[in-house]
């Protein structure tokens, strides 16, 4: 079974993919540390816009908005930052800094429009901002491991799993699980509290880390992991 509570990708993945993925021995439960950390990655209004409205809305502010898709996974990070707060658990902030024509990349000739005039789109939505003790890590690359310190703080941290928030579930959070696995660390994606521009690369996506890179939580699920971890403490 691919997701750990419940399948996140919908009607999108034909079940002879899930059945021939389950044949070739993809998507078994890896199970999660007792040591995680949180990646809040990319949750800036220039992902949702400043206004819960639909993305065809929201893209006439920022071409690169989310719109009420990004809004609802925000909700589910509100509901969970909390939680894990109160159980110790160390919140990252990975997220695009400010682009300039100087700024190092191919995304001037894959998406220019990556690159904002505007200072506004790179500030943290204000719901799911990092508060007191939580680390910001300014990035210029989809991973939020590529050319940042983050693999050091969570060294520093005796780290063992971290669990992924934020956008693009495609992108920046796929190329975060890649790297996150490949650098040896158990990877969890809070399937409720990621976000995408169309269903159909996300629930792809959903369905693919699930499949090779990590375990897929739905929000109860990941309450009641950090829950757990509370209880411990």
């Amino acid at each position: 079974m691919v997701a750990t509570s419940g399948h996140a990708w919908g009607a999108t993945v034909p079940q002879e993919d899930v059945d021939l993925y389950e044949r070739a021995g993809f998507g078994r439960t890896a199970g999660l540390g007792e040591r995680p950390a949180i990646l809040v990655i990319d949750v800036q209004y220039r992902t949702v816009g400043h206004r819960r409205v639909p993305i065809e809305e929201a893209m006439k502010e920022y071409p690169t908005a989310a719109g009420d898709r990004g809004w609802r996974a925000i909700d589910s990070i509100v509901a969970t930052l909390p939680v894990a707060r109160e159980a110790g658990v160390p919140i990252f902030f990975p997220h695009v800094a400010p682009k300039t024509e100087t700024t190092a990349g191919g995304f001037k000739g894959k998406s220019p429009t990556l690159a904002s005039p505007n200072a506004e789109a790179y500030e943290f939505v204000a719901e799911a901002a990092p508060q007191g003790g939580d680390i910001p890590i300014a990035k210029d690359h989809p991973s939020s491991f590529f050319a940042t310190p983050l693999v050091t703080h969570l060294i520093e941290r005796r780290i063992d799993t971290v669990l992924l928030a934020g956008c693009t579930t495609s992108g920046c959070v796929r190329a975060s699980a890649v790297d996150a696995f490949s650098y040896g660390f158990k990877v969890g994606v809070l399937q409720d509290a990621v976000y995408d521009r169309t269903d159909t690369v996300h629930n792809t996506s959903l369905f693919d880390m699930g499949s090779k890179y990590a375990d897929l939580l739905d929000e109860s699920a990941a309450l009641a992991y950090l829950n757990s971890l509370r209880a411990q403490r």
